[in-house]
Parts: C-alpha cells; sequence; structure tokens
C-alpha cells in the first residue's frame, strides 16, 4: 500500500472539534476495494472517501464512500467535506463549484461567498417509500408511543441512502431516545431503509431551528453527529407532509448535542410542479493532514 496523504475535516462544524468527522485520502486509484474498506475501518469515522483521480472526469472528480463496515453510493458530509478539500487543497482556487461523481450520480457543491466557509450539495429528488408502524417503531427507540408526533406518517425516504424518518412531539423525547438493538435488526429485515432519522420542532439554542439525532447501527455507528443525505431526506419529507404547511422550507438543523459533537445543517426544499428540491448545506474545517504509510 503506497503512502498516501490524507486530511480530517469537521463537516457541518461551526468551530473546530464540532460537527461530524472525516477522513478524505488522495491517491485513492491505487487502492483495491478491500483496502479502501480496510483503511475506513482503522479510521473508525462515520465515512472515509478517496479521491480517485486529481482531475476532472465528464466535468466532476471520481469519489468513493466507505462506512467502517461498507460502501456507500452517497452520504452528505462527506460530499460537502470532500469537496471543501478538492478546492482548497487540489484545484487550489476558490471556484464557486465543485462536482462530484459519486456512485448515485453527478452531485454539484456549491460555495456561498461571503459565508465563511458554507457550500450547498443538490440532491437527487426524493423517493417515498414504505410507512412504517409507530408502535413497531416507538418499541425500536425506547419511546412510549404518545411521544411520536402521530400527525404524521413515519416514512422510508431516500436521496441516495434511505432512512426512516420519526417525528417526535419534543425535545424531551428526542433526548430520550435509545435504540434497542434486537428490535432494530428485526425491524430492519422487512425495511429498505436500514438507518433512523427522529427529530422535533424544537431545539437546543434558537427557536427558529428543530433537532435532529440519526441511528445508523447497520453501518457500524451507534448515532452520526451530523448527518447530510439523512437530512436531505428530511427535509424533502418536511415538503411532502406539509410540515408547516407549505411546500417550501428554509431551516437550519441542530444534531449531535446528545453526542458531543454540535452540528448546524442547512436545509432549503420546494416543490414544483410535482417535483421536491433539495439543499442541504454547512461549513468544513479542515482539522488535520498527514500521511497513511
Amino acid at each position: 500500500m503506497p503512502n498516501l496523504t490524507f486530511y480530517i475535516v469537521d463537516v457541518f462544524a461551526e468551530e473546530k472539534f464540532a460537527g461530524n468527522q472525516l477522513a478524505v485520502f488522495r491517491g485513492g486509484s491505487e487502492l483495491s476495494n478491500a483496502e479502501m474498506q480496510r483503511i475506513a475501518r482503522e479510521m473508525n469515522f462515520s465515512e472515509t472517501t478517496f479521491i480517485r483521480s486529481e482531475r476532472e472526469n465528464q466535468g466532476g472528480y471520481d469519489v468513493r464512500i466507505f462506512t467502517p463496515m461498507e460502501e456507500v453510493p452517497f452520504a452528505g458530509h462527506p460530499t460537502l467535506g470532500t469537496a471543501h478539500i478538492l478546492r482548497s487543497e487540489i484545484i487550489q482556487e476558490k471556484v464557486e463549484k465543485v462536482i462530484l461523481n459519486l456512485q448515485v450520480g453527478q452531485i454539484p457543491v456549491t460555495f456561498e461567498p461571503g459565508t465563511d466557509g458554507l457550500s450547498w450539495m443538490k440532491q437527487i429528488e426524493p423517493i417515498f417509500g414504505q410507512q412504517l408502524d409507530l408502535k413497531k417503531l416507538a418499541s425500536v427507540l425506547g419511546l412510549s408511543p404518545n411521544e411520536v408526533d402521530d400527525r404524521f406518517q413515519i416514512q422510508e425516504v431516500s436521496t441516495g441512502l434511505p432512512f426512516m424518518i420519526v417525528p417526535l412531539k419534543n425535545l424531551a423525547a428526542l433526548q430520550k431516545a435509545r435504540i434497542n438493538l434486537e428490535h432494530f435488526f428485526a425491524l430492519i429485515k422487512d425495511t429498505w431503509a436500514k438507518g433512523i432519522l427522529v427529530f422535533c420542532p424544537e431545539a437546543h439554542s434558537q427557536t427558529d431551528r428543530i433537532s435532529v439525532r440519526v441511528f445508523v447501527d447497520y453501518f457500524g455507528i451507534p448515532e452520526d453527529p451530523a448527518t447530510g443525505s439523512g437530512n436531505g431526506c428530511l427535509a424533502g419529507y418536511l415538503v411532502k407532509h406539509r410540515y408547516w404547511g407549505k411546500p417550501a422550507i428554509d431551516v437550519c438543523a441542530e444534531q449531535g448535542y446528545e453526542i458531543g459533537r454540535p452540528s448546524l445543517l442547512h436545509l432549503k426544499a420546494d416543490e414544483q410542479a410535482g417535483k421536491i428540491n433539495i439543499y442541504v448545506g454547512g461549513k468544513s474545517i479542515t482539522i488535520a493532514k498527514g500521511k497513511f504509510v
């Protein structure tokens, strides 16, 4: 295995040592699938990315994404964090847009001027899967059924990686949630989605935010500090189900507070002519650079 340059990036972070940690490796074209998986397992972050080529291919850069357990076709914070490294370390110009070629397709990342590093990714149009039983999900989450907001459906949604979206009534219920692993693994035998996103309309700080937690034990991550893919699914869900009674949203989601990694994700979505457009934004901060020997 050759010497590889890698970077550690905090994504969806308002300051260092917050948000979701990401390892980004250069020289990924020299590695086999098995080697990339072993490196991702060694790093043991939610995801590790490999830049397969430092030259554009059909207008974008080829990138692979791995959790500690397996490769995934799309994930949010790896997309933003890798675009940040491509722009700052490889392109070395303050370009307005970087396109990543992922297994799910081309995902553009745009950098908003004058925002101290805020970037946005446009996610693919959401696919809505099956609706799930409230009592069953409450049992998986260690909650009583009356802590789930029964005004809205529990539903599978995907913008490249599917999640079960579970609306809760308040912050107290969200903070109480704990995964019952026996019930969880029994549940996912029959579900498309393997991750669970819970949310509520209360936040830890400002009143114009929502709170989110994401549980992804299936991928070897008990709780994720910041989940761009899951929050993209949530944005589509909020629009489809008219959570605030309108076909557009512009809101910030707080995540990671319960595990000491406070994160902030910007969500924008709207429905036009039956099509839901989704944008997820956040800041990326480079923490370290090193060599994998």
